[in-house]
């Protein structure tokens, strides 16, 4: 079985972080890459940030001035990564999760914040290991990856974690 090491840090004030959901971003990212069979130890990085901040990267990353629910900095391009040399872990990248947005989005989709953070990473992971929605045919098939790693952890669209 791979390692997979998922710093969290929390940069933001405006959501208290329920407890579990650290822990819930963790499984999330090793059933992402376990799904998608990726064959070596990997690091991935999670930011939590406010609506000011993902606004502030959003705009400098994708000239987009404007808060967003997710953003991903994948570290590698064409499965080529950059290898922690005390681990021998592939560094994978960061994935920033507004949580402000992950709530509104949850109240917004009728289900629980943990879901909507959960999805976000999934998704997230997804675009760090190099699938694309927005520009070819991957929409359909990232989306299909989403709901089977979603399912694994137990987060069908009818039942959530409380």
């Amino acid at each position: 079985m791979i390692k997979v090491k998922v710093n969290i840090s929390n940069e933001q004030k405006a959501v208290k972080v329920p407890s579990g959901l650290k822990m819930l971003v963790r499984r999330a990212c090793i059933a992402t890459l376990v799904a998608e069979s990726f064959p070596d130890s990997a690091e991935v990085n999670v930011t939590f940030v406010d609506d000011d901040e993902i606004a502030r990267l959003n705009a400098q990353f994708r000239k987009l001035d404007q808060p967003t629910d997710v953003l991903s900095f994948p570290l590698g391009e064409n499965g080529q990564y950059d290898v922690n040399p005390e681990t021998g872990a592939k560094l994978l990248g960061d994935v920033v999760i507004s949580l402000p947005r992950a709530v509104e989005q949850a109240k917004k989709y009728g289900h629980t914040m943990q879901r909507e953070v959960a999805y976000l990473t999934v998704h997230s992971v997804l675009h760090i290991l190099g699938y694309d929605h927005e520009a070819g045919p991957d929409r359909v098939v990232m989306r299909e990856h989403e709901e089977t790693v979603l399912q694994s952890l137990g987060l069908t669209r009818s039942s959530d974690l409380e």
